[in-house]
């Protein structure tokens, strides 16, 4: 009884440590392009943020992580993006139109200065070198030298944000 119910654990276990999403620490050459037009018609170039921390959010409106963390990345959008911190999200909703709703729900919801730039993944005109992404959300850290240095799927951790604090403030 006691080997079955121990097999049993270390098969669940292994089962959650499958699904366990972790941050990935990335030194890469890869080459980041991000290029489309943000939802207030605005052009969106990730090489204009050259020698800036970037953080780029992929989410979809539905997700209720996303919707948490969209919600924290606002807050320290807002208190640092005079500190060389550039926020840009591409939402990953399969129609426009959906990503038309939201935008015009975060518009009239979220005040302009937790407003960041935000493309639909259909209107990027450029999207290479972000791999596949497998969770929503996704998220890259791009460090300002334009390397990308952390790559986490799932939910931002404590150690990520201290990761983006550390960079704004070496």
């Amino acid at each position: 009884m006691f080997k079955n119910f121990a097999y049993l654990c270390l098969f669940c276990f292994s089962l959650f440590l499958s699904h366990t999403v972790s941050a990935q620490q990335l030194k890469t050459n890869t080459k980041l392009n991000l290029v489309g037009i943000d939802y207030r018609g605005t052009k969106i170039n990730l090489q204009d943020y050259q020698g800036k921390t970037i953080l780029v959010s992929f989410y979809s409106a539905g997700c209720s992580v996303c919707a948490r963390d969209l919600k924290l990345m606002r807050e320290f959008y807002r208190d640092n993006h005079g500190k060389n911190f550039v926020l840009i999200g591409v939402n990953t909703d399969k129609t426009q139109a959906d990503f038309a709703l939201y935008t015009k729900i975060l518009g009239a919801s979220i005040p302009k200065n937790q407003q960041f730039p935000l493309i639909w993944r259909g209107n990027a005109e450029q999207l290479e070198g972000f791999s596949v992404m497998n969770t929503d959300p996704t998220h890259f850290l791009i460090a300002p030298n334009g390397q990308l240095s952390l790559k986490r799927e799932g939910t931002f951790k404590a150690e990520d944000w201290d990761n983006l604090w550390e960079s704004l403030n070496p």
